[in-house]
């Protein structure tokens, strides 16, 4: 699901882990499995790391797709919709 959460925007793994019930460390684990997969890249900024979908990717595409009509997605990928605009607005 963090890729989810991906869909619109970046976000540090502690905003990530903020969403699920697990620890940080565990979050963490599975952001470095994706990035290995080739899902998702990570990019150091400051004193943090912001995580971000890898676009060109077959996986991720589907994906998509899916969060479009999966009813648990759905709702995420509106949230991460939302967090965008917010940080557009003056």
């Amino acid at each position: 699901m963090p890729r989810a959460y991906l869909s619109a925007s970046g976000l540090t793994a502690g905003e990530i882990a903020d969403r699920f019930s697990m620890s940080k460390p565990a979050v963490s684990q599975h952001l470095s499995i994706l990035e290995t997969a080739g899902l998702i890249r990570r990019e150091k900024q400051g004193q943090f790391v912001h995580y971000s979908l890898i676009e060109n990717n077959l996986v991720n595409t589907l994906n998509g797709f899916v969060q479009e009509v999966c009813p648990v997605s759905r709702p995420i990928k509106k949230e991460s919709q939302a967090r965008v605009r917010a940080k557009e607005l003056p």
